[in-house]
């Protein structure tokens, strides 16, 4: 069993460098239209908005926010950032590292109050390489490691309530956190997004934006749909947000069956959270929000 993971583990994840490669050279061009504000996003005249991230923070993986705390969450190269919301009354917070220092190359909100993630212990951290589904409880501070501890590192990860899907060569989907059952085959995404109930799940491909209504049985593509770097859909809603490599905003209030442009930021995009009234998005490495559901960003 170990052997036939790691060996279709080892080949998966040569498509995903792949897929990264593509979004990161994506994310070079120029964009193919103006912003929200009539401004090229790639013209790169103005500076990125928004919080900017400490040098050892510049590698960005994933953002969530967890309601609990009130915090932003920023899931680094370094480990995992904390940065006080924007309902928490200060105009410029400084964020800061919590926890061990882990290359977290998956990470989700599974909700508050619970992370999921996935990557590599730093040397010095008590971890198995790769550290493979880990969970923390208190805010980030310590990790449980769940399964596929020294076999998976999960490139996407998409948890809604009990239910993770992730991809570390293979698509794959559980409920405890321990028994995995295997999904589409033909599916690599670079990311994933999972509705409340876990039964849609959105995956952004090479090939554009795929679509399945079967928990991840079956991806078809969505017609007519921006090819998109990354997808977050905000809990509680039928709507989804996506970035184009290009730093475009696209909105789903569908499910992901139909999208439409809202705005733009500035910089190459690196990670997405939507909520059912705020994005936050983080880009050439600082954290912004919109309330406007993508027209425009800014700090606290």
């Amino acid at each position: 069993m170990h052997s036939t993971t790691t060996v279709r583990r080892a080949a998966g994840l040569m498509g995903t460098v792949g897929l990264l490669a593509f979004a990161a050279a994506c994310g070079s061009q120029e964009a193919a239209g103006p912003g929200a504000d009539g401004s090229d996003p790639s013209a790169g005249g103005a500076p990125a908005t928004g919080i900017a991230l400490p040098p050892e923070a510049s590698h960005v993986h994933g953002a969530g926010f967890d309601a609990d705390s009130g915090e932003v969450l920023v899931a680094t190269h370094a480990g995992l950032f904390t940065v006080p919301g924007p309902d928490g009354g200060q105009e410029s917070p400084e964020p800061e590292r919590v926890g061990p220092v882990i290359d977290l190359m998956g990470f989700s909100v599974a909700e508050p109050g619970r992370y999921v993630a996935s990557g590599h212990p730093s040397p010095g951290v008590d971890m198995p390489d790769p550290v493979g589904l880990i969970e923390s409880r208190d805010g980030g501070e310590t990790w449980e490691a769940l399964s596929l501890s020294g076999e998976s590192d999960f490139h996407a990860l998409a948890a809604s309530g009990e239910r993770v899907v992730g991809f570390d060569g293979a698509l794959r989907a559980t409920r405890d956190g321990s028994e995995w059952t295997d999904l589409d085959g033909g599916v690599r995404p670079v990311s994933l997004a999972v509705s409340d109930d876990g039964g849609t799940v959105l995956a952004t491909t090479q090939q554009g934006p795929m679509r399945s209504e079967d928990g991840g049985e079956g991806f078809s593509p969505v017609e007519d749909a921006p090819v998109l770097a990354l997808v977050d859909w905000a809990a509680g809603t039928d709507t989804v947000y996506g970035l184009t490599p290009e730093g475009e905003v696209h909105r789903s209030e569908d499910a992901g069956a139909t999208w439409e442009r809202t705005g733009g930021v500035d910089g190459p995009p690196q990670a997405i959270h939507a909520e059912e009234d705020r994005l936050f998005v983080v880009a050439d490495d600082r954290i912004s929000r919109s309330d406007d559901g993508g027209a425009s960003f800014s700090g606290w």
